[in-house]
């Protein structure tokens, strides 16, 4: 393993020259978006003007971010410290915010070691400056687009072992790929690559849940960005699960799976699904 695998290191495969182009404040952002609908400080006017649009056209948007950064914690709470998971790979991780994957997981075992993979610079600068892993860890990101499952698994053996098992996490991005793009191929790639006792976790916008509003959501994301907003039925989410032990509570909305106290009420109708499995 070379220094990028090195306990505590940083490695970063971005590439730093589309950053200005990327951070017009005038043009909205989906990762900035997100930070305005989670009420954080990333974000400019325009971001916060597309929120506003989201939550217009589906009023329990902002609910639907709380729970699912909330269920972030958990599931990673839950593989470091009961399924003794101690890699995991993020991918479309999104601007930091609190209690990112490696904290988490360092929390309950220092020796985690993540790695982080999103195409946005804006993303990939961010998590440079903000995301250090503890000394006895490794924290990693990588400057792609998780439907290249190839390139990512190739640079993320730098600093896990994919001979043992490994967290893939994929949290509010499947819905960035259309079914054109072979969504259940890519993630059936990761899990071929992974060691028996990885484990898939997922959520994911909702299309049968609050219907209308999701789809008047989805035409509001479509029009503010360049890529399209895919909803998927319970089905279709559980149908990525194919060939795993799903853990319970199963394919639930996502304040429903394992909720704390203090998380978004278990009754409050959140439009998106979330699962665990693992792969025998």
């Amino acid at each position: 393993m070379n220094q990028a695998g090195s306990p505590g290191a940083v490695r970063s495969a971005a590439d730093d020259s589309p950053l200005l182009s990327a951070t017009n404040p005038n043009v909205p952002n989906p990762a900035r978006v997100y930070d305005a609908l989670l009420g954080g400080k990333d974000n400019f006017a325009a971001d916060r003007a597309v929120a506003a649009k989201l939550a217009a056209a589906k009023p329990a948007v902002r609910h639907n971010v709380r729970a699912n950064r909330a269920f972030l914690g958990r599931v990673v709470r839950y593989l470091a410290a009961e399924a003794g998971i101690r890699q995991f790979l993020d991918l479309g991780t999104g601007l930091p915010s609190l209690d990112n994957t490696h904290e988490v997981a360092q929390r309950v075992a220092l020796k985690s070691r993540v790695v982080y993979v999103d195409n946005d610079p804006i993303v990939i600068a961010h998590a440079r400056a903000m995301l250090i892993s503890s000394p006895e860890g490794a924290t990693a990101y990588l400057n792609a687009d998780i439907r290249d499952p190839e390139s990512i698994l190739e640079q993320a053996a730098e600093t896990i072992d994919l001979d043992r098992p490994v967290a893939v996490i994929l949290l509010g991005v499947l819905y960035m790929i259309p079914d054109a793009d072979r969504p259940y191929d890519k993630v059936a790639r990761y899990l071929d690559a992974v060691a028996p006792g990885s484990h898939l976790a997922i959520s994911h916008p909702a299309s049968d849940i609050d219907a209308e509003a999701a789809a008047r959501a989805a035409r509001q994301y479509d029009a503010s960005f360049p890529t399209t907003q895919t909803n998927r039925s319970w089905a279709e989410v559980a149908r990525f699960f194919d060939g795993l032990e799903l853990l319970e509570p199963g394919v639930v909305q996502l304040n429903k799976w394992r909720p704390d106290v203090g998380d978004v009420d278990p009754g409050v109708e959140i439009s998106s699904w979330a699962g665990l499995g693992r792969k025998r």
